[in-house]
C-alpha cells in the first residue's frame, strides 16, 4: 500500500474514532484541532499538481521542502568542518567577526590547513623581522591620480568594494558609509547609483557607473552627461570607476530582482519601481578600445579631473591588449584599473557565470599588471583588486602579484552582520544585510555595526603590515613574488616569481622583445601603425 492510501485509511479511521468517542465522552472532539488541520493540509497535498513528493508522501513529503530551505544553515552549524565551508569556510568567517568586535583574533593548538596539500601557500619570513608596525605610526596610503587627473586621492590599502543599494539594504548601506567615514576609507557604491544613505554619513565614495548608467541615465537608458556631472561634482565622491563587468557574471550585467526594486530605489535609478531590473551585459556609450579611452577623457573633464579607472573580470586577454594598446594610440589613460576575480560575487548571479565564466583573481591580477608593465603604462596606472580578500594574508599575496591595493565586499558583509545565509538573491537575509524587507532591515542597528566596520578594517591593515614587518621588509613597496611560496604538488614548491616570471618593462612594444606566451594573443593591430 502506498503513502497516499496509508494517510487516506489512518485519516479515515481517526475521523470515525473521534466522532465516535465523542457520542460517549463529548470533550474528545477538541482533538480537531490538531487532527484536522493536518488532514486538510495532507488532502491538499494529494489534490495539488505541482510537486510530485507532496502528492505521493501527504504531510511527510513537506519535511523535505523544509528541509531543503534550511539546509545551509544545518550544513554551517552541524556539518561542515572549519575548513570546508564555501564559499568562505569558518575560519575567515570567524577572523572577520572578531577583528570586527574587537575580539582576540590568535588562534590555540596550532593551523587546522593542511600544509601538504597541492595549493597552500605562505609568506617567507626573515630572520631580521622588523618591529611591529604598532611602533610605526600612520597605516600607508596609496595615491590614485595620474598624469591628467586634477583632484587625486589618498586611498587607504584596504576599501569597501562595490555593492549597490538595492543588493544591500539601506541600513547596511549606512552601516558601511559610517564605519568608512570613522576608519578613513572608502566606500564604492556599486552600479545602483548614489542614495541618500550612501551620503548620509559623509563617507568617501567611489561613484561606479555601471552598462545600466543608473544615477545618470535617459529615459532610453543611454548615458547623460548632465546627471553624471551633478553626482561626479559632489565632494564626497572621490573617484569614479566604469564598471564593464564584475567576477560573479562577466558578460552578463547586473541583476535586481523585482521583489527588491523599490519605489525608493527606482527612483534612485532612474527606471520603474516593482520590476526586475537586468543591467545590459556591454555599455553603449562607447564601442570599441578607442572610444572607451575617449569616454574616460569625457568623465574626467565632467568630472572636474577627479580620478577615472575601470573594473573588469579578466576574459580574453586580447581584448585588454587592445585596451593598452588604445592608451598609447590616443595618450589617454585611466587613472586606476580594478581587477574583479572570477571567485568574486556577493549577490545574484546565474550558476554558470558564477561558477565557470571569468578568470581567477591571481591569473587575472597578474596578466593585467604585467601586460601594463609590457606596454610601459604601469607607473601611469594604478591596479586594485577584488574577489574573497578577507586577511592580511589576502591582501600580501595581491601586492606581491602585482596590486596597488585592495577591495573586501564579503568580508565588510560579515562585519556588519552576515551569517553567509546565502539568501542574498531571495529578499530573505535574516541579518537585514541583503534585503529590503522593512522587518529584516529593522535588525540590523547602525550604529553597532558602523564601528565594527571601522574596527575589522583597521585590524586586517594591522596584520597585513605584521606580515611586511615579519617578512624583514621596510615597506610594502618591497614586498615581490618571491615572498610567497606555493606548493604545486606534494614535492614541489615554488615562489611566484617562479611560477609567474616577470614582464620587462616594455617588452611588448618591440616585436623582437615579445615574451613566448605573448605571441599568441599580440598582434601588430590596425591601432599600432
Amino acid at each position: 500500500m502506498k503513502v497516499r492510501e496509508y494517510f487516506i485509511l489512518i485519516s479515515v479511521v481517526l475521523v470515525v474514532l473521534i466522532v465516535g468517542v465523542a457520542t460517549v465522552w463529548p470533550p474528545v472532539l477538541w482533538w480537531f484541532i490538531l487532527v484536522g488541520p493536518l488532514i486538510v493540509m495532507g488532502v491538499i497535498d494529494i489534490l495539488q499538481k505541482k510537486h510530485t513528493i507532496r502528492r505521493n508522501f501527504p504531510l511527510i513529503g513537506r519535511f523535505r521542502y523544509i528541509l531543503e530551505d534550511i539546509r545551509p544553515e544545518i550544513q554551517q552549524y552541524f556539518v561542515e568542518t572549519d575548513t570546508e565551508g564555501r564559499p568562505l569556510n569558518r575560519i575567515l568567517r570567524s577572523v572577520v567577526y572578531r577583528r570586527a568586535k574587537g575580539a582576540t583574533d590568535t588562534e590555540p593548538f596550532g593551523t587546522q590547513m593542511d600544509l601538504y596539500h597541492a595549493g597552500y601557500e605562505w609568506m617567507e619570513h626573515s630572520m631580521y623581522a622588523k618591529h611591529n608596525p604598532k611602533e610605526i605610526g600612520e597605516f600607508p596610503r596609496l595615491k590614485i591620480g595620474g598624469k591628467d587627473c586634477l583632484q587625486p586621492y589618498s586611498s587607504s590599502l584596504l576599501n569597501i568594494s562595490a555593492m549597490s543599494f538595492g543588493s544591500l539594504s539601506d541600513h547596511a548601506i549606512m552601516a558601511m558609509n559610517k564605519g568608512a567615514k570613522m576608519g578613513n576609507f572608502a566606500h564604492n557604491t556599486g552600479e545602483g547609483g548614489i542614495s541618500d544613505h550612501h551620503l548620509k554619513y559623509g563617507g568617501d565614495l567611489i561613484w561606479q557607473v555601471g552598462t545600466g548608467y543608473f544615477g545618470c541615465r535617459n529615459d532610453d537608458g543611454t548615458f547623460n552627461e548632465k546627471t553624471f556631472r551633478e553626482n561626479a561634482i559632489r565632494p564626497e565622491v572621490k573617484m569614479i570607476e566604469i564598471k564593464l563587468s564584475q567576477g560573479a557574471k562577466p558578460g552578463h550585467g547586473g541583476i535586481l530582482p523585482a521583489v527588491k526594486n523599490t519605489e525608493e530605489i527606482a527612483k534612485i535609478r532612474h527606471i520603474k519601481p516593482g520590476i526586475a531590473v537586468h543591467s545590459p551585459p556591454s555599455h553603449s556609450a562607447f564601442a570599441d578600445p578607442i572610444q572607451f579611452m575617449n569616454f574616460i577623457k569625457k568623465l574626467r573633464g565632467l568630472s572636474d579631473g577627479k580620478p577615472i579607472g575601470f573594473k573588469l573580470c579578466v576574459g580574453r586577454k586580447q581584448e585588454f591588449m587592445d585596451f593598452c594598446e588604445a592608451m598609447i594610440y590616443t595618450g589617454i589613460t585611466p587613472d586606476f584599473i580594478t581587477v574583479d576575480g572570477g571567485e568574486g560575487g556577493t549577490d545574484a548571479a546565474p550558476m554558470e557565470f558564477s561558477n565557470t565564466m571569468g578568470m581567477p583573481l591571481r591569473e587575472g591580477l597578474i596578466f593585467v599588471h604585467d601586460t601594463l608593465v609590457g606596454f610601459g603604462l604601469r607607473k601611469e596606472i594604478k591596479v586594485i583588486v577584488a574577489g574573497k580578500i578577507i586577511t592580511g594574508f589576502h591582501m600580501a599575496r595581491a601586492i606581491a602579484l602585482g596590486a596597488d591595493g585592495c577591495n573586501s565586499a564579503r568580508a565588510m558583509m560579515l562585519s556588519v552582520g552576515c551569517i553567509q545565509a546565502l539568501q542574498c538573491n531571495m529578499n530573505t537575509c535574516p541579518t537585514g544585510v541583503t534585503t529590503q524587507n522593512r522587518s529584516l532591515v529593522k535588525g540590523l542597528v547602525v550604529d553597532d555595526k558602523a564601528p565594527r566596520v571601522k574596527n575589522y578594517h583597521e585590524a586586517t591593515i594591522h596584520s597585513l603590515l605584521e606580515l611586511v614587518a615579519a617578512a624583514g621588509l621596510n615597506g610594502l613597496d618591497e614586498l615581490d613574488r618571491s615572498h610567497i611560496s606555493k606548493r604545486v604538488g606534494m614535492y614541489n614548491v615554488q615562489t611566484y616569481d617562479e611560477i609567474y616570471p616577470y614582464m620587462q618593462e616594455g617588452s611588448l612594444l618591440e616585436i623582437d622583445t615579445i615574451p613566448d606566451n605573448y605571441q599568441r594573443y599580440f598582434q601588430l593591430t590596425r591601432i599600432m601603425k
